[in-house]
């Protein structure tokens, strides 16, 4: 685990914070990469989070949302006291059965879905898993299917 200290700034309406150039290269050598996506977990002024250390516009930055500090927005330029680490815990996603099964009949559907980055597999199946009734779930991976093969929008999104 690392320790460091930095003031919170945002771009855009994002809140982040920037690792310091060592940590940087001490996170890719415990990830064995230093592109892409790199999970992470740590805590935010001793909150814990877990969250993905991510390059945007030739920096890496970690971005700070509501959930790992309260009111994060209002509080640019807080210093904040943050540790953070490479993440070795699975972040596969748990897709419900039910939308497994569908994918399972629809080889297409699955090839998109399986192409989709791990963030957005969440939020479909997630969103399937929270639903409360049986036809509540059969109408909605029915829109996931139909997402998924580029027909329509599904939980606010523009098909892939």
């Amino acid at each position: 685990m690392y320790s460091f200290k930095a003031k919170l700034k945002i771009i855009g309406i994002n809140p982040f914070v920037t690792v310091p150039a060592s940590l940087l290269k001490k996170l890719f050598n415990d990830a064995g990469k230093s592109k892409g996506a790199i999970p992470i977990h740590g805590t935010v002024n001793s909150q814990p989070y877990r969250q993905t250390l991510v390059r945007y516009s030739q920096a890496w930055r970690l971005y700070v949302n509501s959930t790992m500090l309260k009111k994060s927005p209002q509080r640019i330029g807080e210093s904040l006291s943050v540790t953070v680490a490479f993440d070795t815990a699975d972040r596969s996603v748990q897709v419900p059965a039910s939308l497994a099964k569908a994918l399972k009949a629809n080889k297409a559907a699955k090839k998109v879905f399986e192409n989709l980055p791990t963030s957005r597999q969440k939020e479909i199946a997630r969103y399937i898993a929270n639903l409360k009734t049986k036809a509540s779930v059969e109408r909605n991976v029915a829109k996931a299917i139909s997402f998924l093969l580029g027909k329509t929008r599904f939980v606010g999104r523009d098909a892939p």
